[in-house]
């Protein structure tokens, strides 16, 4: 590169000197937790508004992330910028809005010049900066400092430690809130339907059960010939055994078959009803998906009927459906 050789150890001892430093800052940072995070957890608990991040340049990047975090927590968010800001888009704040401005320096000029007009507006500032005195924690109506003694970037200029920092401490408000207002899995999910843990905590077995006219289903007097060939054509490597009321009796899967043709010479004259499974194992409409694959995998089973509270067949569910879904 350039006529220059890379020097492997130099590249590694930077690396972990980096981290280091980050880690040494927000250790640090750790220990300096006091009453004015509490003041500001209380304050953005008892928001009735959203909390409207604002920053520029890499503490606005931070910001961005930070507002999502707050969202993906319960916590309404959304981020300010603060060039926008003064051209229209300050009609989004309102007096029940809170505002965490995010500048290491605590100087960025757009960022202090809309201080003023959001207090104007009377929303609530609090500040994340590196220094209670500067220009920002002097118009904030709660600081939150950072006081990183150093950047992990090779010159000391870049800002590396400082947002680092300021993520870790927008993490931490977040959860604290989140924890604060008892969040569970399930209402986490809520805001994540299209993630893995949204599918495993929401999706239930009638969106991905076969239904209808798709559920491969005899009676029990069914000749084992023609049960066959209802499995074959369904491809779900089993047929639902109910009386004429649709009521379960058992299971014939393509497992039963093969035991019965190591036993049996003619077994295709037999009722289906007579070498079904007894009592199988079912699942019902209206339980989650993830549920019906744990019960899949801890009976070693690769389908389930899907019955109503009269035990009556509904629907059928595949190993395959739930796989596809994202669950396994």
């Amino acid at each position: 590169m350039n006529g220059s050789t890379i020097c492997v150890e130099g590249i590694l001892r930077r690396v972990r000197q980096t981290i280091a430093i980050d880690a040494q800052e927000l250790s640090r940072l750790s220990e300096r937790v006091d009453e004015n995070h509490v003041h500001a957890v209380e304050k953005l608990l008892g928001c009735s508004g959203r909390v409207i991040v604002v920053g520029m340049g890499k503490s606005g990047l931070i910001g961005r992330k930070v507002a999502a975090t707050f969202c993906s927590t319960g916590t309404p968010s959304l981020f300010l910028h603060p060039v926008e800001a003064f051209h229209g888009d300050l009609g989004v704040v309102t007096a029940d809005d809170i505002v965490l401005a995010v500048s290491s320096s605590g100087e960025t000029e757009e960022v202090l010049s809309l201080i003023p007009q959001l207090k104007r507006l009377g929303a609530f500032v609090i500040s994340i900066t590196d220094q209670r005195a500067s220009s920002l924690g002097k118009r904030s109506d709660l600081v939150l400092e950072l006081l990183v003694d150093q950047e992990a970037d090779p010159l000391g200029v870049a800002p590396m430690s400082s947002t680092t920092a300021m993520l870790a401490m927008g993490d931490a408000l977040a959860a604290a809130v989140s924890e604060a207002r008892g969040l569970t899995r399930e209402q986490f999910a809520i805001f994540h339907p299209g993630g893995h843990l949204g599918r495993k905590l929401l999706l239930q077995v009638h969106e991905l059960m076969h239904g209808g006219e798709s559920i491969p289903i005899a009676q029990p007097d069914t000749p084992l010939r023609q049960a066959i060939c209802e499995m074959s054509d369904n491809r779900l490597g089993a047929i639902i055994v109910a009386n004429e009321r649709r009521q379960l009796e058992g299971i014939f899967t393509d497992g039963d078959l093969r035991r019965l043709l190591e036993t049996n010479d003619n077994p295709l004259s037999m009722q289906v009803g007579n070498v079904m499974t007894l009592r199988p194992q079912t699942t019902h409409a209206d339980y989650l998906a993830a549920q019906a694959l744990r019960e899949m995998r801890a009976n070693a089973i690769s389908i389930l009927p899907v019955i109503d509270e009269c035990e009556k067949v509904v629907g059928v569910i595949h190993l395959h459906d739930l796989i596809r879904a994202g669950l396994s």
